[in-house]
């Protein structure tokens, strides 16, 4: 059938949002409302009718309420095949009566087990048995069943049942929402279990929604879509966006990577990137400064960039930016005033909160994926100066926010900096030295005076002597090179403080 009248409704909801306003709709309808639990009670004292579902099953809830709605009774009047003359003649020789509508939603399990100091108890006890059982029945048989599943589906529900039922598009539309919802249901119990038995898990289930489809992809010719993890927090998701056109695959890939690099700072601070490598990053005493610093890095990379910042955007950063030239994107916590960049149609302004990063880092390879835990930039848990002179108290402090940069750059990574601006970054070179050499052109000679990071340890002494010509006086590597001996001379020679962290910081 096209469409069905909805003449008898099963419902049983964890999240009864919305619910009183839905059912006295259906009530107004003629529907007679079937219902267990909690869900019966609260009908009830709104002075509904309701059926207890144990009128229907002639057995009372048992188990605390874990056996409800587990019963032929039930579910032979939600799966019969209506179209099928014995499941017709089965149902009246049980006296069993078919439901046209199953309204039903899950036990809040994901956010039982993100609440701190949960216990296994707890979680396990919010592990919903019943209602998945009759999420699915119902979706399998959307020929002749409409499945509610969330209170935002209540409304166009309740009209299609005012309009006289549900169609055949609408139930299939609800049938596809519904077994997702209980497969990424399955996946967050499975994840739980994964965490609680395993440090690093053996099996991942990642339910994915599609939140946004994009202009196209990396390239003209490529569809593009923009998906999030179900359960999971994304600050693209929440954020707003104030102006410009809407968003390409490209603009969230870099707008992510500036915005996690940004967080680094404690500072007013600037990140300017692009294809995913800051071209600038800057600190400074106010927003505007680190702007300016950030930019005059590299002025040619900036052109169309991603712009983070993690302060408010003012009045004096939006004028500087206004004049500094194109630009893609810029982010930032919240804007105070965006002053010209107003007029500027094309740019996208977006407001954002700190991004978060729970899970796992996953990069897709061919037919999976390879995981890690995501990296942190550790700063001084291990650091050691190996060199004859130790840095001066300008130089570590440069040392730190060059680490921090080269941390977030692609490997092969040499950033070069003074006075909390990375004048020269060498990014995702095939070679150590070849990074150290692009970094040095870049930095010309800002180079002179400045200290460097590498994001992994020096194998020869080659990359560090072309930082010494510059003028670079103190490096940050990781070490535990063979040739750890060779750097280190290499760096008494020239007089450079050279520090080893223990931890590298290769980005792919």
């Amino acid at each position: 059938m096209s469409r069905i009248p909805v003449r008898r409704a099963l419902v049983s909801v964890s999240d009864k949002h919305g619910l009183i306003d839905f059912a006295r709709r259906l009530v107004e309808s003629d529907v007679v409302i079937v219902s267990s639990g909690g869900t019966a009670a609260l009908l009830a004292e709104a002075g509904l009718p309701v059926t207890p579902v144990s009128d229907v099953t002639g057995a009372p809830e048992i188990l605390g309420g874990r056996v409800k709605t587990l019963h032929p009774r039930v579910h032979g009047g939600i799966l019969a095949d209506l179209a099928e003359e014995h499941h017709r003649r089965e149902l009246a020789e049980q006296g069993i009566e078919p439901f046209e509508l199953v309204v039903s939603n899950l036990y809040p399990f994901q956010k039982t087990i993100a609440r701190p100091n949960v216990t296994e108890g707890d979680a396990i006890e919010e592990i919903d048995i019943g209602g998945p059982t009759l999420v699915r029945a119902a979706a399998k048989n959307h020929a002749w069943v409409g499945i509610v599943t969330a209170p935002d589906q209540y409304q166009e529900v309740a009209a299609a049942v005012e309009s006289g039922g549900l169609d055949a598009p609408l139930r299939r539309r609800l049938a596809r929402e519904a077994f997702f919802r209980t497969a990424a249901y399955d996946a967050a119990i499975v994840g739980w279990f994964e965490r609680v038995d395993h440090g690093l898990p053996e099996r991942m289930v990642l339910p994915l929604e599609r939140t946004a489809e994009l202009r196209y992809g990396e390239n003209p010719h490529q569809p593009g879509a923009a998906f999030r993890t179900l359960g999971q927090s994304a600050w693209w998701e929440s954020a707003t966006q104030l102006q410009g056109k809407e968003m390409s695959f490209n603009n969230y890939v870099d707008a992510d990577a500036a915005w996690r690099h940004v967080q680094e700072f404690e500072e007013p601070a600037c990140v300017i990137v692009k294809h995913t490598n800051a071209c600038g990053v800057a600190t400074a005493a106010d927003l505007a400064g680190a702007f300016r610093l950030a930019w005059d890095a590299d002025p040619q990379s900036a052109f169309g960039s991603v712009i983070a910042l993690n302060r408010p955007l003012d009045a004096a950063t939006a004028t500087a930016m206004a004049a500094a030239g194109f630009i893609e994107v810029v982010i930032a916590p919240a804007v105070e005033d965006a002053g010209p960049l107003e007029s500027k149609a094309n740019l996208r302004v977006i407001v954002a909160a700190s991004p978060r990063r729970p899970g796992f880092d996953l990069r897709i390879v061919d037919g999976g994926f390879v995981g890690q835990e995501w990296d942190t930039t550790g700063v001084d848990d291990e650091w050691a100066v190996v060199s004859d002179r130790p840095p001066t108290t300008e130089e570590m402090r440069d040392l730190h926010f060059a680490w921090r940069v080269a941390a977030h750059t692609k490997s092969n990574a040499i950033v070069i900096a003074r006075g909390g601006q990375a004048v020269g970054i060498g990014a995702g070179d095939q070679s150590r030295i070849g990074a150290s050499e692009r970094a040095v052109r870049q930095a010309g000679d800002r180079a002179s005076g400045a200290v460097a990071a590498s994001d992994a340890f020096f194998p020869f002494a080659d990359g560090l002597e072309a930082l010494a010509r510059a003028g670079v006086t103190a490096v940050i590597e990781p070490g535990g090179s063979k040739g750890d001996a060779e750097v280190i001379a290499a760096a008494n020679t020239g007089g450079l403080a050279l520090v080893f962290t223990g931890r590298r910081h290769f980005k792919h």
